[in-house]
């Protein structure tokens, strides 16, 4: 009877490669419909033309906006080793080196911030990392490319689209006991 009331117990390195898989699962299959959502969205003038396999930029954005989420939901020193070891494995699955991927996940999530300021708001920012990195201004009508600037009712669908991307680390802590 009690054990309605406890958390299931799941280790650290598992929920690391729970996440490393399942992320790359879901950027791998989502990838092709996020493009051609791009692709066909009113708010552009020209076809942008983002190919289904070019999703590189992408993942690196979906990966850094996941992870400077963590310790929003982790303290303790957990977030840093859960974020410091969800880069370990991701860096052995993509065969890069560990060091490298950390230095990219950290130039990304500093882009996400920039171009996000001055909102906190990490699934905003994802998106319109999206947006530069994808170069999507020059597909823009002219009043939102001069102001090099995303059109609203863009970002707006592309925010509907993250947030198929963005980890619910709430609902893991909240079902799961976290452990070393």
């Amino acid at each position: 009877m009690l054990s309605i009331f406890t958390k299931k117990k799941l280790s650290e390195e598992k929920l690391q490669k729970l996440f490393v898989s399942g992320i790359l699962q879901l950027v791998d299959k989502g990838f092709p419909d996020v493009a051609e959502l791009i692709n066909t969205d009113p708010e552009f003038e020209i076809n942008p033309n983002i190919q289904p396999n070019d999703a590189d930029k992408f993942l690196m954005i979906v990966v850094a906006g996941n992870l400077a989420l963590i310790p929003k939901h982790f303290n303790d020193y957990q977030d840093v080793r859960l974020i410091d070891g969800i880069i370990k494995q991701m860096a052995n699955v993509l065969n890069i080196d560990h060091e490298k991927l950390k230095s990219l996940v950290a130039k990304y999530q500093s882009f996400i911030h920039k171009v996000n300021m001055p909102s906190k708001n990490i699934l905003y920012g994802m998106s319109k990392a999206v947006f530069h990195k994808y170069e999507l201004n020059q597909f823009q009508i002219e009043y939102f490319r001069n102001m090099k600037s995303p059109n609203p009712l863009f970002i707006k669908r592309l925010d509907d689209i993250m947030l198929n991307f963005q980890w619910d680390w709430e609902v893991i802590r909240n079902k799961y006991k976290i452990t070393e």
